[in-house]
């Protein structure tokens, strides 16, 4: 696999496709009724310009079938040589404030069935914390569906904890009320006072 950089607003509509597609397949389920308004807001956050995105490609020696399976729902299926890469995966991240710090919120890990288990994922997440450390921002943080317990599984197993920014931390009567958890993994003092300590004692 190799890599590629992209932004929101200059996506081409091939890779937003793909985007819209996988999220569909991957984050339908554990969405559930809330699936049909959230897919909204992600076609709406995709395509900003300070959504930065990280692009997986699998490098390929065979043909644009295997290519424009996943992009093209398998339509295409024409015999030139594949230089591109298929795409298999994505992160979709940016530099926000979070109580009043610098931080890397992931908006999006994505990696299509056949790519998961490969530590891709794993990999992507180290990135991404580099990036946040080059740019000397406070934490990286993103927010899991409960009902997606092998995506809460994963980000424990790299040291991810419930941010006091959580709903369930901030009120735990909310919390309930709630379908998703803030995570969080901070990388200086400040930023483990502000997003480590409940707001709501």
């Amino acid at each position: 696999v190799y890599l590629e950089s992209g932004r929101g607003d200059q996506l081409t509509l091939s890779m937003r496709k793909y985007i819209q597609n996988l999220l569909k397949v991957n984050m339908e389920e554990p969405y559930g009724p809330e699936w049909l308004s959230e897919e909204k807001v992600k076609r709406q956050e995709m395509v900003v310009p300070e959504a930065r995105y990280i692009f997986v490609k699998q490098y390929s020696n065979g043909f644009t079938a295997e290519c424009s399976m996943n992009q093209d729902a398998g339509v295409e299926h024409t015999h030139a040589p594949c230089n591109e890469g298929r795409l298999v995966g994505f992160v979709h991240y940016r530099f926000v404030l979070e109580e009043e710090l610098p931080v890397v919120y992931v908006y999006e890990l994505q990696m299509e069935l056949s790519a998961q288990g490969k530590g891709l994922g794993k990999f992507l997440m180290r990135l991404i914390e580099q990036i946040a450390c080059k740019n000397q921002t406070g934490a990286v943080m993103l927010t899991v569906q409960k009902a997606n317990t092998q995506a809460m599984a994963f980000y424990t197993k790299l040291r991810y904890v419930i941010s006091s920014t959580s709903p369930s931390r901030v009120d735990p009567q909310i919390g309930l009320e709630k379908s998703y958890e803030i995570l969080r993994k901070t990388f200086d003092s400040e930023a483990k006072s502000k997003l480590e300590v409940c707001s709501v004692l």
